[in-house]
C-alpha cells in the first residue's frame, strides 16, 4: 500500500471514530417515563428530590427533573407536582389470604354484644341452605358485658348446621352445639395449647387457641376458585392504600403455589413474602425444596406459634392474668416441638418467625433463638408481635441480633383493656416500640390485618400519636415508647424490606431498586397527623407499572 492510500485510509477510520464520539456524546439514554414530585428516599438516611427515571421497572436516576431530561430520553412524564412520592409501602406483618377469605364469611368486627353477632349472622345466612356458617371479627372487651359469651342464642338461631364464630384476634371462637357435636368435643375433651370453657360444668362453645382448630377441621376447605378471589379481593384493598408488598405471616404450601400462579400470569400484581406455617409436613417439604424466589413472590421463612392472645388471655404470662388469679395462658407450641424445630431451622438457611405475645414466651423463644443463634448474627430470625416483655429480657433482643417485628396499632386497640389483664407493673413493659427498637436500631412495622385495620396510615399514626383518631388519652398511651416520625416511616418501607432480607430491591426509592412507589396527597413528615391518618394512596405503582 502506497503512503498516500495509508494516510486515506487512517483519516477515514478517524473521521468515523471522531463522529462516533460525537454522536454517543450527545445522544441520551432511553427511559420509559420521568415522575415529578416531592420524592423521598428511604434508606438509612430520607433523601429528598424532585424528579425520578423508571426504566424496566427500576430506578434509573433521581435528581432534579431538567438535569435528569437532559440525560434521558423519556417517552412520558408523570407530574405529580405538590403530592409526595414514597417508596412502596410494605406490611412487615398481615394475613393476606385471610383477609381475602374475610370478605367471604361474616364480619361481625364492632358488633356491640352477642346479639348482634348473632343478628349479623342471621342476616347473613338468609333463608338460603346452607352445610356450614363462618364469621370473624367479635371482640367481647368493646361489649358492656365483657366476659365470654355462651352460645344459647346461636342454638337457637342454628339448630341444624354447624357455625364457628373467630374473635378478632383469631386466637378464640365461638361455635354451636352442632359443631361441637360434628367435631367430638364434649366437656371431657382436652387439647395441647387451647382449652373449651365451661360454665357450670357445660360446654359454653368458646374454644381458646388450638381448641378452635378442632372444629376447623370439620368444615370444608375452600375451592381454587374462592383461594384465587380472595387473594384478588385482598390485593384490590391492599393496592388503595399504597401498599405494594407484603409479609404473610403463616400460609400452607398449596396457598403459597396458587399465590405464585396468580402472579405469574398477571393478575396478582402485589409482591408477596411468605412465612410458611410450621408444621411437621410444611417443614420437611421446604427444607427439601429450598427457599423459593421470584420476581414477586419469597418464600424463605416459617412462623411458629408461641402462645396465644392477650384479650382473649391465651397469652402465656410469667405470672397470673391481673384479672383472672387462676389463669396464666399457655403455650401453642409444646416446649420440646419449639426446641426441635428451632434446631432444625437453625441448621437451614431458612428464617425463623414466631407468634409470641405474653412476657414467658419471649423470655422462652430470646432464650431458644440466642442459644441456636449463638451471639450476633444477620440471620434476623424475628419475634412476631413481642407484645409484653419483662423488662430484664429487651437486651435479649440486642444481645443475639433478634428482630422484634411490631404492629403499632395493637397498642391502641388494647390499651382500653390491657392494664386489667396486666396489671400496673407488667404494663409498663408491653407495646414497648421504642424501647424495642433500640436494640438492634431499627424495627420493622405492620397491621396485623384483618385483625387490625389494613391502612398503614393507621399504623404511622398509632406508632407516632399513640392515641385513638379522638387523641385519648390525652398525651399518648405509654407515650415515651412512641416511634418518632421517621422511625415509624423507615418501618414501613426500608425497615419492612430490611426485615425479609429485602432492602436492596425494595423499601427505597434508590437507583437499581424495584420502582414501587406510592403518590399521596400528604407528607409523612410534616403534615397534621389526622391528615396522614384519613389518607389513601392517589396512585400505587409496583415495577414500574401502575396498579392503582
Amino acid at each position: 500500500m502506497n503512503k498516500q492510500l495509508r494516510c486515506k485510509t487512517l483519516n477515514e477510520t478517524l473521521f468515523w471514530m471522531l463522529l462516533l464520539f460525537l454522536v454517543s456524546c450527545s445522544s441520551k439514554d432511553k427511559a420509559q417515563f420521568l415522575v415529578k414530585g416531592n420524592l423521598l428516599s428511604v434508606s438509612d438516611s430520607l433523601l429528598p428530590y424532585e424528579a425520578m427515571v423508571i426504566q424496566d421497572g427500576k430506578v434509573a436516576a433521581l435528581g432534579s427533573a431538567n438535569e435528569l431530561l437532559e440525560q434521558f430520553e423519556v417517552d412520558s412524564i408523570l407530574h405529580f407536582e405538590g403530592k409526595f412520592i414514597y417508596p412502596g409501602l410494605i406490611d412487615a406483618h398481615c394475613h393476606f389470604f385471610g383477609l381475602g377469605m374475610f370478605a367471604q364469611r361474616v364480619d361481625l368486627s364492632g358488633s356491640q354484644s352477642f346479639e348482634e353477632v348473632v343478628e349479623r349472622c342471621k342476616q347473613f345466612a338468609g333463608s338460603a341452605p346452607r352445610s356450614f356458617l363462618y364469621g370473624r371479627g367479635w371482640d367481647q372487651t368493646k361489649w358492656i358485658n365483657k366476659e365470654f359469651p355462651s352460645n344459647e342464642l346461636l342454638n337457637k338461631a342454628f339448630p341444624d348446621y354447624p357455625v364457628l364464630l373467630k374473635r378478632v384476634d383469631g386466637h378464640a371462637a365461638i361455635a354451636n352445639d352442632v359443631a361441637l357435636r360434628l367435631a367430638n368435643i364434649t366437656n371431657k375433651t382436652t387439647v395441647s395449647g387451647g382449652s373449651f370453657i365451661q360454665v357450670n360444668g357445660k360446654l359454653s362453645g368458646v374454644l381458646i387457641d388450638n381448641a378452635v382448630d378442632l372444629v376447623e377441621a370439620i368444615l370444608p376447605k375452600p375451592s381454587n376458585k374462592e383461594i384465587s378471589e380472595a387473594l384478588l379481593h385482598a390485593q384490590a384493598v391492599c393496592l388503595d392504600y399504597g401498599l405494594t408488598a407484603i409479609t404473610d405471616a403463616g400460609l400452607d404450601t398449596e396457598i403459597i403455589w396458587i399465590i405464585d400462579s396468580l402472579q405469574k400470569c398477571g393478575s396478582l400484581k402485589i409482591k408477596v413474602n411468605a412465612m410458611v406455617s410450621l408444621t411437621d409436613e410444611n417443614l420437611a417439604y421446604w427444607l427439601n425444596r429450598g427457599i423459593y424466589t421470584s420476581d414477586r413472590l419469597q418464600v424463605n421463612s416459617f412462623k411458629m406459634y408461641g402462645d396465644g392472645a392477650l384479650g382473649s388471655r391465651g397469652a402465656c404470662l410469667l405470672k397470673h392474668y391481673h384479672d383472672k388469679p387462676n389463669e396464666q395462658g399457655f403455650l401453642l407450641t409444646e416446649l420440646p416441638a419449639m426446641e426441635r424445630f428451632v434446631r432444625k431451622i437453625a441448621a437451614s438457611p431458612f428464617q425463623l418467625n414466631t407468634h409470641a405475645i405474653g412476657d414467658s414466651t419471649n423470655r422462652i423463644l430470646l432464650k431458644l433463638y440466642a442459644s441456636a443463634l449463638a451471639g450476633k448474627t444477620d440471620r434476623r430470625w424475628r419475634i412476631e408481635h413481642a407484645q409484653v416483655v419483662a423488662a430484664s429480657d429487651f437486651a435479649l433482643f440486642g444481645d443475639a441480633s433478634i428482630v422484634p417485628s411490631v404492629q403499632p396499632t395493637h397498642a391502641t386497640s388494647d390499651m382500653y383493656w390491657a392494664q386489667e389483664r396486666l396489671g400496673s407493673d407488667r404494663i409498663k413493659g408491653a407495646y414497648a416500640y421504642q424501647t424495642l427498637l433500640q436494640q438492634n436500631g431499627w424495627i420493622p412495622l405492620g397491621t396485623d390485618f384483618p385483625v387490625e385495620q389494613v391502612s398503614p396510615f393507621f399504623t404511622f399514626f398509632a406508632a407516632v400519636a399513640r392515641t385513638d383518631a379522638n387523641n385519648f388519652p390525652s398525651g399518648g398511651f405509654q407515650i415515651n415508647d412512641a416511634l418518632t416520625r421517621e422511625q415509624a416511616l423507615k418501618g414501613m418501607t426500608y425497615w419492612a424490606a430490611k426485615a425479609a432480607f429485602q432492602e436492596k430491591i425494595m423499601g427505597t426509592l434508590s437507583v437499581g431498586s424495584a420502582a414501587d412507589f406510592v403518590v399521596l396527597p400528604h407528607s409523612f413528615l410534616q403534615d397534621d397527623l389526622h391528615k396522614i391518618r384519613n389518607q389513601k394512596a392517589i396512585s400505587t405503582f409496583i415495577n414500574g407499572e401502575q396498579v392503582k
